[in-house]
C-alpha cells in the first residue's frame, strides 16, 4: 500500500466532548466546521450528537446543508457568517440558523425569512465578526423583539488565560448583554477552561474535541503513519532532498515514505518534526517533498513497515510547533490522499 494511513478514534472524540461537557454547568455545543476539522463533518457530527450534544456550528451555509444531511431534523445547526446574499434558500431547505453580524444581514434575514430562527454575534473587541457595540445599541431593542435564539461572541485570546484581552473582552460582553431575555454563549474550548464566569448558557468547544491545545486533557483522536518505501545507506557528506539541505555526519540509514505537504505535512516542519517507530523518536532529515519525507532511522535495530507521524508521542501540536503554526491548521489540512479507518 502506497497511501499513507490517517486513523481517526470516534471513541477518543466522544470522550473528549463529555469531559469538556462535565467541566461546565451549561449546555455544550459542537463546532464542526471545516468539514468537522478535516475528518469528515457527517461522521464527526453524528458521533458528538451520540455522545449528547445538540447544538452544532459551521462557518458557512453549505457546512450547514452538509451537517443536517448527516444528522436529519432535530438538531440545531448554526452558521457563524450569518445570513449571505444566495444563502436563503438553503437556510431555509435545511432549517439552519444564522448567526447575523450586522444590520445589513438583519434586514435580509427578517425581509426573506420572516419568522425563521436566528442568533446575532456580538463583536466584543476582537473586530472579525458581529455587530459593534454602536451598532447593536442602535439594533438592539429590534433584534430582541425578534426572539433571538442565541447572542455570542468569540474570544481573540484564550488560549492565553492571562492574557488582559479575555478580561476585557468578557467586560463588554457582558455591557452588550447583561438583561437580554436571550441564551448567550462566549466560550469555546479556551473559554471552557478559563472557567464559570465565561460559560454563560451555552459552550461551543471546537479545536479540543479534536485533541488540540489549549485541552491538554484531551485524548488524541488522530493517528497518522506512513508507509515506508526505501531504505538506503548514506555517508558522510553525502546529502539528502532538495538544495542538498541536510548532510550526513555519519554513516546514515536513511527511510523514505509516503506522505508530503500534499498530504498537509507541512514542507517547514522538516528541520524539527520527528517520525516514530513505536515511543522510538527519528529525526526527519532534508526537505518536506510533495509526496515524500525522508527520516534518519540509523538508530533503529530493525526498520519498520511503516513510521508514525501523529500518535501520543507527537500530536497535531507538536507537529504545528515544529512548522511554525498551530494544531488548526495540521488537522485541516490533513489531505484525501490518506487511507482513512474508522475506530468507535
Amino acid at each position: 500500500m502506497g497511501a499513507a494511513k490517517l486513523t481517526i478514534d470516534l471513541s477518543a472524540l466522544a470522550a473528549n466532548w463529555q469531559a469538556l461537557d462535565a467541566a461546565t454547568q451549561v449546555e455544550t455545543g459542537a463546532v464542526v466546521k471545516a468539514d468537522g476539522y478535516g475528518l469528515g463533518a457527517g461522521t464527526v457530527a453524528r458521533t458528538l450528537a451520540r455522545a449528547g450534544a445538540r447544538r452544532f456550528f459551521v462557518a458557512v451555509a453549505e457546512e450547514g446543508a452538509a451537517v443536517r444531511a448527516a444528522l436529519g431534523p432535530g438538531p440545531e445547526i448554526s452558521v457563524f457568517s450569518g445570513h449571505m446574499a444566495g444563502d436563503t434558500d438553503i437556510l431555509r431547505a435545511h432549517n439552519l440558523t444564522p448567526m447575523l453580524n450586522s444590520v445589513d444581514q438583519m434586514l435580509r434575514h427578517v425581509e426573506s425569512l420572516p419568522g425563521h430562527p436566528f442568533g446575532i454575534q456580538l463583536d466584543s473587541g476582537m473586530n472579525r465578526l458581529g455587530m459593534e457595540p454602536a451598532e447593536w445599541v442602535a439594533l438592539r431593542d429590534i433584534a430582541l423583539e425578534q426572539s433571538p435564539v442565541l447572542i455570542m461572541s468569540h474570544l481573540a485570546c484564550a488560549d492565553e488565560p492571562d492574557h488582559p484581552m479575555n478580561a476585557q473582552q468578557l467586560r463588554t460582553f457582558r455591557e452588550m448583554t447583561d438583561g437580554v431575555d436571550a441564551p448567550r454563549s462566549l466560550a469555546a474550548t479556551g473559554g471552557i477552561l478559563m472557567g464559570a464566569a465565561y460559560h454563560f448558557d451555552l459552550t461551543r468547544p471546537g479545536i479540543g474535541l479534536y485533541g488540540g491545545l489549549p485541552f491538554e486533557d484531551a485524548q488524541a483522536v488522530v493517528k497518522l503513519e506512513a508507509p515506508v518505501i526505501q531504505v538506503r545507506e548514506v555517508e558522510p557528506g553525502e546529502t539528502v532532498g532538495y538544495a542538498n539541505s541536510w548532510t550526513a555526519q555519519r554513516p546514515s540509514r536513511i527511510a523514505t515514505v509516503s506522505a508530503g505537504y500534499a498530504d498537509g505535512l507541512i514542507r517547514a516542519m522538516g528541520p524539527r518534526a520527528m517520525a516514530y517507530c513505536g515511543t522510538k523518536p527519528c529525526a526527519v532529515v532534508g526537505r518536506v517533498s510533495m509526496d515524500l519525507i525522508t527520516v534518519d532511522v540509523t538508530d533503529l535495530d530493525e526498520v519498520p513497515d511503516a513510521l508514525t507521524l501523529l500518535n501520543d508521542q507527537q500530536t497535531v501540536d507538536d507537529l504545528a510547533d515544529a512548522a511554525g503554526t498551530i494544531g488548526y491548521e495540521i488537522l485541516t489540512s490533513l489531505g484525501q490522499r490518506y487511507k482513512r479507518v474508522v475506530l468507535g
